[in-house]
């Protein structure tokens, strides 16, 4: 803590004179880039839409009511389709980002100067992209529907199962891996037996909570063409049918719902 000599007496003072400058010359940074900001931002908004959205989100809420309920026997399909989508994508990226976790892992890749950059680049690639972004590039490669989503599910999926993957064999107990390697075992049997029993917790939790975040991802894909009941929506909203846009968004937050309490509910049995 900076003390002060004021006279006889020592003045105590919660910083420096020189991080007091810092901390005022920052804020008055962020504030100089606030309103240059606001300024670009309002020169480039039409402000009549934004004071009549209000009367016209209260006109579409009005169209909305009630539910067009004789649509939901058909938008069964397009949900299941959505779940399958989430589910098999998750599958894939789990099967792909396995290996690229443990080349990842400074303590398990075989070369650090080679396959594990190699590795940190698939995961920041992965991670980088949203889903969103993979669907229309896969929708306009391989044709809209299912397998596009899946596809574009399992690439987004990739770096975060894999990022926090590697971080946990990284960060596993070595006495056990060398407890194993002083009997004379093999790579592959210090990894069944020593590396995977340490990290079979995570992995499984971090499945679980990649599943409930590609349920999410996965209800909108259809917006581009990548199947799912977010296709069914972007009909809906193209023909202005706003009582089965309430169905459709109804049947989203019930799915959303059961699938956090589904993942919640394992990630508590495992953990």
């Amino acid at each position: 803590m900076p003390l002060s000599r004021q006279g006889d007496r020592l003045i105590w003072r919660r910083r420096t004179p020189a991080k007091d400058f810092a901390v005022w010359a920052g804020w008055l940074f962020g504030t100089a880039l606030f309103v240059v900001s606001w300024q670009v931002i309002a020169e480039a908004t039409i402000w009549f839409f934004v004071t009549d959205s209000p009367r016209v989100a209260a006109d579409i809420a009005s169209r909305m009511v009630p539910p067009d309920w004789a649509s939901l026997p058909r938008l069964l399909r397009p949900l299941w389709d959505t779940i399958n989508i989430a589910t098999l994508g998750t599958l894939l990226a789990i099967v792909l980002a396995v290996p690229v976790a443990f080349l990842a892992a400074r303590n398990t890749t075989p070369s650090a100067l080679l396959l594990r950059p190699l590795a940190l680049l698939i995961i920041v690639s992965s991670r980088s992209i949203n889903s969103l972004i993979w669907a229309l590039l896969l929708v306009a490669i391989a044709g809209p529907g299912v397998f596009a989503g899946i596809i574009a599910i399992a690439l987004r999926s990739i770096g975060f199962i894999a990022k926090l993957l590697y971080e946990a064999i990284e960060e596993i107990e070595p006495t056990q891996v060398e407890a194993i390697r002083a009997t004379g075992a093999s790579e592959g049997q210090i990894i069944t037996y020593a590396i995977v029993p340490q990290i079979l917790p995570a992995f499984a939790g971090i499945s679980v909570f990649r599943w409930d975040i590609n349920i999410r991802e996965s209800t909108v894909l259809g917006l581009v063409g990548a199947g799912g009941i977010g296709l069914e929506l972007q009909a809906a909203l193209n023909v202005l049918a706003w009582p089965r846009v309430t169905v459709i968004l109804l049947l989203i937050l019930a799915t959303v719902l059961v699938s956090e309490w589904v993942s919640a509910r394992i990630r508590h049995a495992i953990i």
